[in-house]
Parts: C-alpha cells; sequence; structure tokens
C-alpha cells in the first residue's frame, strides 16, 4: 500500500515510516507542510492518505479536499492525525470527509489494520 503521510514533527514521521517499513508491504512518501503534500501527490501515487491535523500552512481539514483534488478527485482512505481531544475532532473529522481520526500517540496495531481495511474498502 502506497500512503502519503503529512506531519510538520520529524519525530512522528520518522515513527511512522519505520512501522511502515516494519509492517512491510508499505510505501511511504512523507510531507511536512501542506504545499510539499500537494506536490507529493502530483508524483506520488498514494492508495491512502494519513494527515496532521496541524500543519505550518494549513491544517488537515483544509488540505484533504486539496488532496484529493491533486490525486484526481480519487476517493482515497483518509486518516486525520492530532494531539487534539478526540471527541473535539472526530466528528467534525468525518464531517470532512476522514475514515478515521487517531489520536497521538498512535496504537500502532490500530493504525496498521485501519490502513489495512481501508485498503481493502468498507465492509459489505
Amino acid at each position: 500500500m502506497r500512503v502519503l503521510y503529512v506531519d510538520d514533527d520529524r519525530i512522528n514521521t520518522l515513527l511512522f515510516e519505520e512501522t511502515c517499513r516494519c509492517a512491510g508491504d508499505f510505501e511511504v512518501a512523507c510531507a511536512g507542510t501542506g504545499a510539499e503534500a500537494l506536490e507529493l501527490a502530483a508524483v506520488f501515487a498514494a492508495e491512502a492518505l494519513v494527515i496532521d491535523l496541524h500543519l505550518p500552512d494549513t491544517n488537515g481539514f483544509e488540505l484533504l479536499p486539496a488532496l484529493r483534488q491533486a490525486l484526481g478527485g480519487r476517493r482515497l482512505p483518509a486518516f486525520l492525525c492530532t494531539a487534539d481531544e478526540p471527541a473535539q475532532v472526530a466528528e467534525r473529522a468525518a464531517a470532512a470527509g476522514f475514515d478515521g481520526c487517531w489520536t497521538k500517540p498512535v496504537t500502532v496495531e490500530a493504525m496498521l489494520a485501519e490502513l489495512q481495511r481501508g485498503e481493502r474498502g468498507p465492509a459489505a
């Protein structure tokens, strides 16, 4: 699975990359800003998106539709990552089109399971 990961915290990025590397079957492209993510979207055929809520030049709610448009309007599984209180952002994340809202620190097993479930599409 090809995942576009957007987070301005370099430690979080390294942890995500290493987790995906160890899990196997993941190719990850990382961006630290919304602008970098949009540039990567033009050259990286992502199959899933993981976006931090708070970025230096935008936020996850604004970036998701821009990324989907940059990716040709494809409806990719998308997950919002945040250190904010989940009760305060989960409903808004769902309304914005995210398939899940992960609270940092993210549980590795849950993250991998959701990414793999998103790759298969919604259950029938």
